[in-house]
């Protein structure tokens, strides 16, 4: 089973992660709505349980800042084969991270660290451990990438505590077979899930 990304983010969110502010809307009275409890600026993704790469077909909108904008692009989204509704969320600055889990046969849970963003395949920037990790492993594993390098010691301390409650999650839940986010924006004390996917 497959949790795309609303239901995916709803799941992390009851787990104590911190996911980004957001709304869903089917329809164009409901984006209104939505638009006027998140306020500007906005992301705008098109929802569907078959729509999994929405970067490639043109299925992420970034710096919405208007209502005449939301209108173009939603009805732009609309047309996207699939097409279920649009996940609004607010718009948000930081470091891109990805982070994962995925369950292997011979080490059972293993969770991947690296560089977010739409370019992850092309970067190649992640490492990986077995779970569980105590701090200062997740710590190795955020220095083992050249994106770890770039962070400063807060924004380190912030996501060795994710991916260590990461790992405490793959315990609760084995049936876990892949959790993808991407991006988790971070900025100093300030982290946010923007995109996950998970697996059962």
């Amino acid at each position: 089973m497959i949790l795309v990304e609303k239901e995916a983010e709803n799941f992390l969110e009851k787990q104590g992660f911190v996911v980004v502010e957001r709304g869903f809307a089917k329809d164009k009275k409901e984006l209104s709505r939505v638009i006027a409890r998140i306020r500007f600026p906005l992301v705008m993704k098109a929802y569907g349980r078959n729509i999994i790469h929405k970067r490639k077909i043109g299925g992420v909108k970034l710096g919405i800042d208007s209502y005449d904008s939301a209108s173009k692009n939603y009805f732009q989204l609309k047309k996207i084969k699939g097409f279920e509704g649009i996940v609004i969320q607010k718009q948000v600055k930081g470091k891109e991270i990805l982070l994962g889990l995925k369950y292997t046969p011979e080490f059972g849970h293993v969770v991947v660290f690296g560089e977010g963003g739409s370019e992850v395949e092309k970067k190649k920037d992640v490492s990986f451990r077995v779970c569980p990790l105590e701090e200062k492993e997740c710590h190795e594993l955020i220095n083992d990438t050249n994106i770890g390098k770039k962070l400063n010691a807060v924004e380190k301390s912030v996501l060795a505590k994710v991916i260590k409650k990461l790992c405490e999650l793959a315990s609760r839940f084995p049936k876990i077979s892949e959790l993808d986010i991407n991006p988790l924006m971070i900025r100093n004390k300030e982290y946010y899930i923007v995109d996950v996917r998970v697996v059962l």
